[in-house]
């Protein structure tokens, strides 16, 4: 008897849990909105002044200088006025672990890696949490859209892009199974230990490696392509990299593997192909640019990766790439990188102060990154027919200081915006007489 009090115990715990977890999702839009007079950028490098941004049934259905339109007075049935104001496509977080991990002590909330090393077949959509914790944290900074991305392997499994206010994976999806992911072996490798590193050498098994994921990608084409009698549900789930509907996201760094890994690509005839890191993309910039491959690039607050590297290189890096005509998104994988999701804007702000121009800073973790997931026909810009997925800030975005939402919209839906954090910020704020 006493063991069923503890069990009962446990799942009352369990279940104040979940339902703390995250805000109720919001109902779908049934009022027209208008906002008026605020900043609005669109995404895609424009900027309107003093806009008008109307959406109606979840799509946005205006986009126009406030100045030199008319409307009439009922146009709308909310207008929201923010003179002063600024107003953003909702940010995308591409190549992220949220909603897989939720506590990383705890084996059971971790779903975001599978045994094996070859998992096209693995789609990370089903083990994402649509309410977690860490989810509701990046909304207040505008990360509205994420792509859920799995770890481990050679292949690690296929990723999805989902929107951040929902109450399961079903309801998330924005694109489901939008490509897979290949980790291309290193050419080179490290010994010691990441407090007592020791001497770079070469990778004598680097070869091999190269041979084995050919190897595959070959198999895969080969079973796709030509009448099978039996089913292999690992290759075939390789299917969408011949066809054209999903992305082969390659998962490297050095100027080696990112030519050995495009080439690779390019001999099996895989149609759509972006390089995720990419530290030294701009080694292999005319490689990139011939075959249009984009990069999902690494971590900017980050050190560079070799000792005979300029120190702010990581920083540079963005603007680099797109000097050279690539297009380029910001990604945030590493230690505790759901945590730091919430903090993509600001990656975003820090190239910005070392050369790239603002708009085109704004298009990393908007336009770009929606072209690069496949997502660019209902997300990444303010314009009409896409999703009514944006937020109104007090300030610059991109910059920490003045990054306060006052408002923002998932598909037309009014979203809250407070959290955990929020909550406790209002609790000891009363407790000490601040407003």
């Amino acid at each position: 008897m006493k063991n069923k009090h503890i069990y009962i115990l446990l799942l009352l715990f369990c279940a104040s849990l979940q339902i703390k977890a995250q805000q109720i999702p919001a109902q779908k839009q049934t009022k027209s909105i208008l906002i008026l007079n605020a900043t609005a950028h669109l995404g895609n490098g424009s900027v309107i002044e003093n806009s008008a941004i109307g959406f109606k049934d979840g799509k946005i259905v205006l986009v126009a200088d406030a100045s030199t339109i008319r409307l009439a007075a009922d146009a709308y049935d909310v207008t929201i006025n923010a003179q002063g104001k600024h107003v953003y496509p909702g940010f995308i977080a591409a190549n992220s672990t949220l909603g897989l991990v939720e506590i990383d002590a705890v084996k059971s909330s971790d779903d975001q890696e599978e045994i094996g090393t070859f998992n096209p077949n693995v789609r990370s959509i089903i083990a994402y949490n649509a309410e977690s914790k860490v989810v509701e944290t990046c909304r207040p900074n505008g990360v509205l859209i994420a792509q859920i991305t799995p770890r481990g392997g050679t292949i690690s499994g296929t990723s999805s892009v989902v929107q951040l206010d929902a109450w399961s994976w079903k309801d998330a999806i924005v694109k489901e199974n939008d490509g897979i992911h290949l980790n291309f072996p290193s050419s080179f490798k490290r010994s010691g230990s990441w407090f007592e590193p020791g001497i770079i050498e070469p990778n004598k098994e680097y070869p091999k490696q190269v041979e084995e994921i050919n190897a595959f990608i070959t198999n895969a084409k080969a079973y796709n392509q030509t009448p099978v009698k039996e089913r292999n549900v690992v290759l075939e789930a390789a299917k969408g990299l011949f066809d054209g509907t999903e992305i082969l996201y390659i998962h490297a760094d050095e100027e080696k593997q990112i030519i050995d890994a495009i080439q690779l690509a390019v001999d099996n005839e895989i149609k759509k192909i972006v390089i995720v890191g990419g530290f030294e993309a701009y080694k292999s910039a005319d490689l990139l640019v011939r075959y249009n491959v984009g990069v999902l690039l690494r971590r900017v607050h980050d050190m560079p990766t070799s000792d005979d590297q300029d120190v702010n290189l990581p920083y540079k890096m963005a603007k680099i790439l797109t000097d050279k005509g690539i297009v380029v998104a910001l990604e945030n994988s590493g230690d505790h990188e759901r945590m730091s999701v919430r903090n993509l804007p600001f990656l975003a702000g820090t190239c910005v102060a070392f050369g790239l121009d603002k708009e085109k800073a704004l298009q990393l973790i908007t336009s770009n990154a929606a072209k690069l997931l496949g997502v660019e026909a209902t997300c990444g810009t303010l314009e009409i027919g896409k999703d009514a997925t944006l937020f109104i800030s007090e300030g610059d975005a991109l910059d920490m200081r003045t990054n306060k939402l006052t408002s923002a919209f998932i598909q037309g839906r009014t979203i809250n915006l407070e959290t955990f954090q929020t909550k406790l910020n209002d609790k000891f704020k009363a407790k000490y007489g601040q407003k």
